[in-house]
């Protein structure tokens, strides 16, 4: 197969950042969104230094007239979609249960279930149609287990491996495979929002079997197997890569 064409939302920082820059060093097409353009800007022109062809395209996944933009941009400007990354997501507020609003909600479940919904739709659409492809999306060790406070981001995560495994039944007779990596604890910006400073980072990290935290390229690691044809027979699993966080829950 030649270079593949990679779509990875959510791709300017963290796990999505690392992700589109695994494949560029494989030599993939790539195309990145998110909301900032500057930024995007910047991590394309990153992203072809590290030898990968690469573009931007701006798009907020709540809204599907940005996702249907960016599958069809994407086809339009490399020819196909090979692999698909949904990455984009929020960990929104957490907090007890008797706290959170309809609009705590929405704004949770808007990006983190939504979006994968509609990123899967139009990614779908032009799969099925080729006949080929693999969609990842990236779930949470809460898409399997639950924190206390945090009830709307395990929901959704929940949620998200539920789309996974519909989206994994309706693809596979059009030779798509879709499929789920859930991160335990990943040193990203996100991880220092949740835990706060270092000493609650090291908390975290006492928690975790492995006895630390993860990097984001372990994970993009893991994405870029599965959307490899050395997982040409897997679809509809969830691939833990959390240090064992899981099995301790």
């Amino acid at each position: 197969m030649s270079a593949p064409v990679v779509l990875v939302t959510g791709a300017l920082s963290g796990i999505g950042r690392a992700t589109a820059e695994a494949f560029a060093r494989e030599g993939a097409k790539v195309v990145i969104s998110g909301r900032n353009a500057e930024t995007g800007e910047a991590v394309a022109a990153e992203l072809r230094n590290l030898g990968g062809e690469a573009h931007f395209i701006r798009a907020d996944v709540r809204h599907e007239e940005d996702l249907r933009a960016l599958v069809d941009g994407t086809v339009a400007r490399f020819g196909r979609l090979d692999i698909a990354v949904n990455n984009a997501g929020t960990e929104g507020q957490f907090g007890p249960i008797t706290d959170q609003t309809p609009e705590s909600y929405a704004a949770m479940f808007d990006t983190n279930v939504l979006g994968v919904l509609l990123s899967m739709k139009h990614e779908l659409r032009v799969l099925q149609a080729q006949g080929s492809g693999s969609i990842i999306n990236i779930s949470s060790v809460l898409g399997q287990a639950a924190f206390a406070n945090a009830a709307l981001y395990t929901a959704s995560k929940h949620a998200v491996e539920g789309l996974t495994k519909a989206a994994a039944l309706e693809g596979a007779p059009f030779g798509v495979r879709v499929n789920a990596v859930a991160p335990g604890p990943i040193d990203t910006p996100m991880l220092d929002r949740f835990t706060g400073d270092e000493a609650g980072k090291a908390g975290l990290a006492s928690t975790i079997p492995m006895s630390r935290t993860g990097a984001p390229d372990e994970i993009a690691q893991a994405v870029v197997f599965l959307g490899s044809d050395k997982a040409s027979f897997i679809t509809g699993h969830v691939v833990n890569v959390d240090g064992g966080k899981r099995a301790a829950l």
